[in-house]
């Protein structure tokens, strides 16, 4: 079995006991911000290994580090094979530092976003239009609805089920 399947199947188990997956996820979370911080100390450096490798050089469980490729997959410029990966698969964490900050916001991951090694990557202004950039692209905007006795949006000054709304 492939090592993402072997994650998901135990860190978003329906049958483990809640507190068990708790304390995975609070230990989980802990390590991921260790990883950040250090990436994000040399952002331009592209680190490279094998999955194992990287486990060690970060001082990380095979199945931590499994978790991580997976969830900065999106944010590289070149994604790894994630769904394939075994221990000797060769993987690389040059990330888009612009993607990887909105794709923290999005996540709601505010103990990675808010690290404090952003502050030499990105000014105030740029790490707050990025957040206010994906924020704004997840906004749904709904339509007004318009009801029968309502002007007919058209415009033609009759009541919309007298106009566009006679066949809807």
């Amino acid at each position: 079995m492939a090592l993402l399947q072997q994650w998901r199947d135990m860190a978003y188990s329906e049958t483990a006991n809640k507190g068990d997956l708790q304390r995975l996820w609070s230990d989980y979370f802990q390590k991921e911000k260790e990883i950040y911080a250090q990436l994000l100390k040399t952002p331009t450096k592209v680190v490279k290994g094998t999955v194992k490798e990287l486990a060690d050089k970060y001082e990380v469980d095979l199945m931590t580090m499994v978790g991580f490729l997976d969830g900065i997959n999106d944010s590289l410029k070149k994604p790894n094979p994630i769904e394939e990966m075994e221990e000797d698969t060769k993987v690389s964490l040059g990330f888009d530092k612009e993607l990887l900050y909105k794709n923290m916001v999005a996540a709601g991951a505010d103990w990675l976003y808010e690290l404090e090694e952003w502050n030499d990557i990105f000014d105030e202004d740029t790490r707050k239009a990025l957040y206010r950039e994906q924020k704004l692209s997840t906004t749904i905007h709904k339509e007004k609805k318009v009801y029968p006795n309502d002007p007919c949006p058209c415009g033609s000054g009759k009541k919309y089920k007298k106009c566009c709304g006679k066949n809807a």
